[in-house]
């Protein structure tokens, strides 16, 4: 599995059983199992919910699916 492969599912893992649509970067935190805070890693990569937030903008929102904010966020972050 890629790296961006493992980070996806990791998204999609931890957005298990979040209310949708997420329609602000504060409701995507609060749908974290430990919010800003929550990390991915994979090898030698490590990705904050902090982080990605701060490559996310107003046009992303809504998300409709822990999906889309999983492709989302590996699109913007380069991975």
């Amino acid at each position: 599995m890629s790296v961006k492969e493992d980070i996806y599912e990791q998204i999609v893992g931890a957005l298990d059983g979040a209310t949708f649509p997420i329609n602000t970067p504060d409701e995507l935190f609060n749908a974290l199992p430990d919010g800003a805070n929550t990390v991915c890693k994979s090898g030698d990569v490590e990705l904050k919910a902090s982080d990605a937030g701060e490559v996310l903008t107003a046009a992303d929102f809504p998300f409709v699916s822990k999906e889309k904010v999983a492709s989302t966020i590996v699109e913007k972050a380069g991975l």
